[in-house]
């Protein structure tokens, strides 16, 4: 017999069909998080200190999520209560950029409890939970976005804190293999991937990743789980929020994706060096020619 769906309750508010914006990183997915914080009704959380510990620790260790017992649903349900969490002060536990995106300028919180109706979590790095999250709510909707892996790939190698990730955050004796995160497939070839290039490094973490999204779209049923590519939203804004309010089936903000500071599409031709462009069509050949990239 099936067990009982939990309901979590925030500051009196019932959780029903929350949304998690998923992707690699640089995909657009804090675009989109973004349009979802400034929608009517909507509390979305991007990058919040209490989720992102344990989405790196699955991610660190993706047998944690396989455990008997449920621990690791209850973990995460756990820490996105507490994310969004709607008190004095709340926002000052987020990111620089959630409280850019939510236009906060004092104390918080960026949103007030009797507005809203629908939670979500646009946090780098949920993809590698997304069982879990679908576990902990059944109901959930994501919305998955999928970018040119060598856009991906230079605006990585730009961010520091992404490609600090590989220095020493994920790496360490506890990290299992295979790693989607990482995308490394065995331990035998840690020091390879050690000694590689750090666009080889942003290329395996972008094949992993469309790996991860192309399995979700196999095991998720079709009305939770919408895909779209960075490069259609970036070229017709007004069409990509009309498909995500109607899968939602709610109003969502387009404002946010008119943005001047929006990644350009194929920006990687004058921001990658030629071997590093050579190196990640190498190893992710076959994901981007597959996804017509190629």
């Amino acid at each position: 017999m099936r067990p009982p769906t939990h309901i979590l309750v925030v500051n009196g508010i019932k959780v029903r069909r929350p949304v998690f914006v998923l992707g690699a990183p640089h995909s657009g997915t804090d675009l989109l998080g973004r349009a979802l914080k400034r929608s009517p009704g909507f509390h979305v959380t991007m990058g919040r200190a209490s989720v992102a510990h344990v989405v790196y620790a699955f991610a660190r260790r993706p047998s944690i999520m396989r455990r008997k017992g449920g621990g690791a649903v209850r973990v995460l349900r756990d820490a996105l209560a507490e994310a969004w969490q709607i008190v004095p002060g709340a926002c000052a536990e987020c990111p620089a950029a959630c409280r850019e995106a939510g236009a906060v300028t004092g104390g918080g919180p960026c949103v007030a409890p009797g507005g809203v109706v629908r939670f979500g979590d646009a946090g780098p790095d949920l993809l590698y939970s997304a069982p879990v999250l679908l576990q902990a709510f059944p109901d959930a909707r994501f919305v998955q976005l999928i970018r040119d892996g060598r856009d991906v790939a230079a605006d990585m190698l730009a961010d520091r804190a992404a490609m600090g990730l590989f220095r020493t955050s994920m790496l360490s004796d506890e990290t299992e293999f295979p790693n989607p995160f990482l995308g490394v497939n065995s331990v035998e070839h840690r020091d390879r991937w050690a000694a590689m290039r750090s666009a080889g490094k942003c290329a395996l973490r972008w094949r992993s990743a469309v790996r991860l999204s192309a399995a979700l779209r196999q095991e998720m049923p079709a009305d939770q789980l919408l895909t779209l590519r960075y490069e259609e939203m970036a070229a017709a804004p007004d069409r990509t929020i009309a498909t995500v309010s109607e899968f939602l089936e709610s109003r969502v903000s387009k404002v946010a994706l008119y943005s001047a500071s929006a990644p350009k599409v194929g920006a990687w031709r004058s921001r990658l060096r030629p071997e590093e462009a050579e190196l990640v069509e190498k190893i992710a050949k076959d994901e981007l020619t597959r996804l017509g990239y190629l």
